[in-house]
């Protein structure tokens, strides 16, 4: 089919706490080198759009150096943490700024739905704001007439129509807001975080009108979202942005599994060379992963969960010894303690392997971080490391349109239910 979409070489240069380039200095520089036919010269400066660290400079690249190409009926799935990029390069696609240097080449009308209500005027009414929304994409009245009712139908908003917008819930707002972009048939639909703000049963009929568009009608979807079972869902393949930078671009299972390692490379995994090794025992390596599954692919909550110690005892009496976990949460409260001497296994003399099975659905989405303690005559601990090994639980294949938030609490534990 070819590319609909193409990148080449992007970047958004911005200037830290204030509007426009900056100072009147600043765009006569800029002004005056463009006439030389110089670099603009503010180019050669700036930092990555680390949000962490306090930087040197003013300016940051929001984005730097995008490259890459989206076909024809392709969903492709943008992930990153807040501040990557994202939103920039959405608004840069739909032309609501422009880039500091590259190009983006296009075919087609390209609809965007960025922010909740995006392109409506308070003051119009839902049906009205239909018409203006189609006009702004170059369609004619009579277009749009053939569409309106599907609009007002999957929006749910009918009672409302004619309604001043004003007077809509963020939800409706957003409802109807998707509803025009999604029917008036544009050759690129530009979807941000906006379904966030929808119900579960509209977040549903979302991720199924844009299966259908790329699918059925063979058009072209832009999806970011922090929910990586939608993105696993509808999109064929995703990228990664990072601080401004494009750090993965491939399939989507390989990039979500990229994005929720992070770049922590302690994650769900640790090895050692000599940090812990003493004349008594030797740390080599913490590993937790799904049971059957390799280590480094996400961890799901709806299976078992293993985790596994490589510890060589040098004791001449290695029944002495246990070892003990301590599990807290990401922010820190502390959940329970585990230890391998209340199953009855005993550690013996040379390598020991041993490992400790979660029950399937007991813990909750997050990160959770061990703390290990090697103890001596179940009265001291000779060896205590804090935070050892940090691992990363996520939502498993839920059926999508349930409930996506968070349940409370930290574990889900199967209790028994009996009636009588």
């Amino acid at each position: 089919m070819g590319s609909i979409l193409k990148i080449e070489n992007l970047s958004k240069q911005y200037r830290l706490g204030l509007v426009g380039t900056g100072t009147l200095r600043d765009d006569l520089k800029r002004w005056w080198y463009n006439i030389l036919g110089k670099e603009d010269p503010f180019l050669k400066i700036g930092e990555s759009n680390d949000q962490t660290i306090r930087g040197e400079s003013n300016y940051v690249w929001a984005l730097k150096d995008i490259n890459f190409e989206v076909e024809q009926g392709e969903v492709l799935g943008v992930i990153g943490k807040n501040g990557a990029g994202k939103s920039t390069l959405l608004k840069i696609l739909s032309r609501v700024t422009s880039p500091t240097i590259g190009v983006v080449k296009s075919k087609g009308r390209i609809a965007s739905l960025l922010e909740v209500g995006t392109g409506f005027h308070p003051e119009m009414t839902g049906r009205e704001n239909i018409y203006l929304n189609g006009a702004i994409l170059g369609m004619t009245k009579a277009e749009i007439r053939g569409k309106e009712q599907e609009i007002i139908a999957f929006s749910g908003c009918e009672r409302y129509i004619d309604t001043p917008v004003k007077r809509y819930s963020s939800g409706m707002r957003v409802r109807l807001a998707f509803a025009v972009a999604a029917h008036l048939e544009p050759d690129v639909l530009v979807v941000d975080e906006v379904l966030a703000v929808g119900d579960a049963e509209f977040q549903k009929k979302a991720i199924g009108k844009m299966k259908d568009i790329s699918k059925g009608e063979g058009r072209t979807v832009l999806f970011v979202s922090h929910n990586m079972a939608a993105v696993k869902s509808i999109c064929s393949k995703a990228l990664v942005l990072e601080n401004g930078q494009k750090v993965f671009d491939g399939g989507t299972d390989e990039a979500v599994t990229y994005y929720l390692k992070g770049n922590n490379n302690q994650l769900n995994s640790s090895s050692f060379q000599t940090e812990f090794d003493t004349e008594l025992y030797c740390l080599r390596s913490i590993e937790v992963k799904n049971d059957n599954k390799v280590v480094g692919e996400p961890i799901v909550e709806d299976k078992e969960i293993v985790i596994s110690t490589d510890i060589e005892i040098k004791s001449s009496r290695p029944e002495r010894y246990h070892i003990t976990y301590h599990l807290r949460s990401e922010t820190g409260e502390p959940l329970f303690s585990i230890s391998h001497r209340r199953s009855g296994l005993l550690l013996k003399k040379g390598d020991n392997k041993i490992h400790c099975v979660f029950p399937k659905s007991f813990l909750q989405p997050g990160q959770f971080f061990l703390s290990i303690y090697l103890i001596e005559d179940r009265r001291q601990a000779i060896f205590i490391e804090k935070d050892i090994a940090n691992f990363l639980v996520v939502n498993g294949a839920r059926e999508l349109g349930v409930f996506m938030g968070r349940e409370p609490g930290f574990i889900r534990p199967q209790f028994e239910w009996y009636e009588g």
